[in-house]
Formats: C-alpha cells, sequence, structure tokens
C-alpha cells in the first residue's frame, strides 16, 4: 500500500474516531471503560491480563477502571476456577446496558452523517466496515517481532 493512501486512511480514520468521541453526553463513560465493557462484550469473561493486553496495557493501568466498573455495577469480579491466584471479570447486565446506550449516542450521529452520503458512498463504507475490523485487529509492530 502506498504512503499517500495510508496517511489518508489514518487521517480519516482519526478524525471520524474524534468526531464519535464527541458525540457523546457530558456524563458518558470514559474512552477506558468503554475499552473494557467492550472488550467483554466481545470477548466474554476475561482476566485483567487479557483485557489489558488487547489495549497494549499491562494490567495496572486498569486497575482503577476496573475497580470502577465493579463499583459501578457494570462488571463483576470471581475466583479463576483455573488458577486461584488470579480472578475473572465479567460483564453485568447493567454494564450491557450501560454499555448499548453509549454506542447508541454514537450511532445516532452516524446515522444522521450517513445521511450526507449518496447511495454508492454507503455501500462503500458497509464493505469497508468489516475490513477497518480486520485491520483494529491486526498486532502491533513490537507484538510481531
Amino acid at each position: 500500500m502506498d504512503d499517500e493512501t495510508v496517511a489518508a486512511v489514518r487521517r480519516g480514520v482519526l478524525r471520524l474516531a474524534r468526531r464519535l468521541r464527541g458525540s457523546r453526553s457530558a456524563g458518558a463513560l470514559s474512552p477506558a471503560k468503554v475499552g473494557v465493557l467492550g472488550y467483554l462484550a466481545r470477548h466474554g469473561a476475561s482476566s485483567p491480563g487479557e483485557i489489558a493486553a488487547a489495549d497494549a496495557q499491562r494490567p495496572q493501568a486498569l486497575t482503577k477502571v476496573f475497580t470502577e466498573l465493579e463499583a459501578e455495577g457494570l462488571i463483576s469480579r470471581s475466583p479463576n476456577e483455573h488458577d486461584g491466584r488470579s480472578v475473572v471479570l465479567d460483564l453485568t447486565e447493567p454494564g450491557a446496558a450501560a454499555l448499548e446506550a453509549d454506542m447508541r449516542e454514537r450511532d445516532e450521529w452516524l446515522a444522521a452523517a450517513f445521511g450526507a452520503l449518496g447511495e454508492t458512498e454507503r455501500g462503500v463504507l458497509r464493505l469497508a466496515a468489516p475490513l477497518l475490523e480486520r485491520l483494529s485487529d491486526h498486532p502491533a509492530a513490537k507484538e510481531q517481532g
């Protein structure tokens, strides 16, 4: 892929991400909390290490986030059945509802923005969406080697 295309995709994705973040209400979940809840929604019960690794962080960097989410009743913590020294975090029903509400705000903004596009442009984005998901799952350069 040529450098110009790579830069254009990067710029577009970053600008869109900023607009989506800006479309949220003042009391919305923090990006870190959305990241944890989203991971648990996609992958199910997981260790703090698994969640942190998915975001290229250390579990200690998310300790406060995990504690706050548990105190808010959005996640639950239980002993790991396979390793009594560790815990497993899981999404609660209120956590799933909070994540859904947060995503709904972004979806509303995005749906309105799609109205400014033609049918062909919306079709291109429909095709690009799974590709963007695949790109986001690609390991970082430091993880590869």
